[in-house]
């Protein structure tokens, strides 16, 4: 398969690479009114200390220990949910005699905007056209991000007849496990970038001259720049971004991509990055939140230009390979199934779908690609180097708040108690756990300790004993959990802390959110929320205080959905 190769337009290409590797002053919200200063962190502290004395919380540690086989050291690929959990967006008509199903990356795949491929597909099928032999062809079209699709590719567990992710890398990557044919290195245009407010683009340039991949990787590791970006493993603009970094580190040289000393400054690196979000459309829908969290991200340009709140104020600075939306073919595809795909192709290479691309924001800048397309083993060696330097050396505190009110019975609890399970086996042992469980009152189940063996056993014992009943006091044991974690930053101030709540998000009782809004944007601890069946707008407000991400889980996905997770988040 062929490969961009760098041109006399590379060193110029890695000055805008630079850009990518900064992300400036991520601003504090959770203000009075907009104008107003955020809570600093010793006054969030504060208050924070009088509401735990004020929601009367109990002591009310597990006293036994569950039976637990140690650790299977399980991947993301062994929580894969059924295929049916990612919907078939296009179907087929029944009448149709040759019939290929496409693995269709989300920003092209879902509706409005983002529904190109879709709307491409849909014309293709009604058009009934046909083959050299006749016979008339048409398109599945599944709805999955492409970090998913390759997950499912590797792993054999279902296999398509075409993929198209967003960008070459995933089709790299696939093709170190499954034969890959190339039907198009391009169906519709899209370019990554870092999306920087002006003024702050302004500041740095004023600052540095010329923003270089070296001048600014050595600020974001000084502690003097800050840079949110999504997970390599589910995102393509995260993956291309972690190429982007590495080959910044490794000044160009593919072949060290993943050489220790790389690896060891990437660790620097990432102590000064904080974890913003698991796919790009979950970074687009926290900005149109509009918190105020973030000065800098990374983005797709089809998503930044339809991103309303970004339409002024900021500028879009390209990066990495470019998103081109390829069209493969995957395994051991018969010379018919080739036929539909380079069928369908060619449909969408029409006049009315190039219009319709322009229309939905695929049109994006000129862009040389800043790096090579490095080879599939490669790119699965950057995601361990990721994987293993993803907390930048720090250690890492995680409390788990979990809710055991009434509304969480059925379905529900058994989910939640799926999803304590599934963690284990993705939380480092030298990782410090601990748990509050809330219902109308909130209770501190696990002090924090080292998730050794004997920990988990008492982890799984409050996952077994789970026992739905009561009201929901969810911002009670929010409060809580955040207690613990200070405490614990009190005792090493170096120490990474991360909250995370499992809930329908059905607060009835105890604090709201606004008593507690300021208090978590000034801690600045990332609160991730995992719903089920839950109140998703309310969770989003809570993720979205910190740089956190909001997950609905259902009761097929949630073991796959609480992995990506602690894949991504610690």
């Amino acid at each position: 398969m062929s490969r961009s190769r760098r041109g006399p337009l590379a060193r110029r290409a890695r000055v805008a690479v630079a850009a990518v590797v900064v992300g400036v002053g991520v601003a504090s919200c959770g203000t009075d009114g907009g104008g107003d200063e955020p809570l600093s962190s010793q006054d969030a502290t504060t208050r924070l200390n009088s509401l735990v004395d004020e929601i009367g919380w109990v002591d009310d540690p597990i006293t036994r220990s569950a039976s637990i086989p140690p650790p299977t050291g399980a991947d993301l690929a062994d929580t894969l949910p059924p295929i049916d959990e990612f919907p078939i967006v296009v179907e087929a008509p029944p009448t149709a005699d040759a019939v290929v199903e496409v693995f269709a990356s989300t920003e092209k795949s879902g509706t409005g905007t983002d529904g190109w491929m879709v709307e491409a597909a849909e014309g293709f099928n009604d058009a009934g056209v046909a083959l050299a032999d006749g016979s008339t062809a048409a398109i599945d079209l599944r709805s999955i991000a492409s970090g998913t699709a390759y997950q499912f590719i590797a792993s054999g567990t279902e296999i398509p007849g075409g993929f198209s992710p967003s960008n070459q890398l995933w089709v790299e990557m696939a093709a170190e496990f499954q034969p890959v044919t190339e039907i198009r290195p391009s169906t519709v245009p899209n370019v990554a970038g870092i999306v920087m407010k002006t003024a702050t683009a302004d500041e740095l340039r004023a600052a540095s001259g010329e923003l270089t991949a070296a001048t600014l990787v050595d600020a974001v590791i000084a502690g003097d720049l800050v840079m949110g970006y999504t997970d390599p493993f589910a995102s393509s603009t995260g993956l291309n971004f972690l190429v982007t970094v590495l080959d910044a580190i490794a000044d160009g040289d593919e072949s060290r991509l993943t050489d220790p000393d790389v690896a060891s400054v990437f660790e620097q690196f990432q102590r000064q990055v904080p974890f913003v979000a698991l796919t790009t459309l979950q970074m687009r829908d926290s900005v149109e939140n509009d918190t105020g969290t973030l000065d800098t991200f990374v983005m797709e340009y089809q998503t930044y230009v339809q991103t309303d709140s970004l339409s002024s104020g900021y500028e879009f600075i390209p990066f990495g390979v470019r998103h081109d939306n390829p069209l493969v073919a995957v395994g051991d595809v018969t010379a018919e199934q080739t036929e539909v795909l380079e069928a369908f192709a060619t449909f969408a290479e029409g006049s009315e779908y190039a219009e319709l691309a322009t229309e939905y924001g695929f049109d994006p800048p000129a862009h040389t690609p800043d790096v090579d397309v490095p080879s599939g083993s490669t790119l699965i060696d950057a995601q361990a180097v990721w994987k293993d330097k993803k907390d930048g050396g720090r250690p890492v505190s995680t409390v788990f708040v979990v809710d055991v009110s009434g509304s969480m019975e059925g379905t529900r609890i058994s989910s939640l108690r799926r999803a304590m399970l599934s963690a284990r086996e993705f939380v480092k042992p030298a990782t410090r756990v601990g748990v509050v469980e809330f219902s109308t009152q909130a209770a501190m189940r696990l002090p924090i300790g080292e998730f050794d063996l004997n920990q988990q056993a008492r982890y799984a014992a409050i996952a077994e004993d789970l026992s739905p009943g009561g009201g929901t006091a969810m911002y009670d044991g929010i409060v809580l959990g955040l207690s613990m974690l200070r405490a614990e930053s009190a005792v090493d101030p170096d120490l990474k802390t991360i909250l995370v709540v499992l809930t329908d998000g059905e607060t009835t009782d105890g604090l709201g959110f606004d008593e507690v809004d300021e208090v978590i944007a000034g801690l600045r601890i990332p609160v991730y929320t995992v719903g089920f069946e839950a109140d998703l707008d309310e969770l989003g407000r809570v993720s979205s205080l910190v740089e956190a991400a909001s997950i609905d889980a259902s009761e097929d996905d949630v073991e796959f959905k609480i992995a990506a997770l602690f894949n991504a988040g610690g």
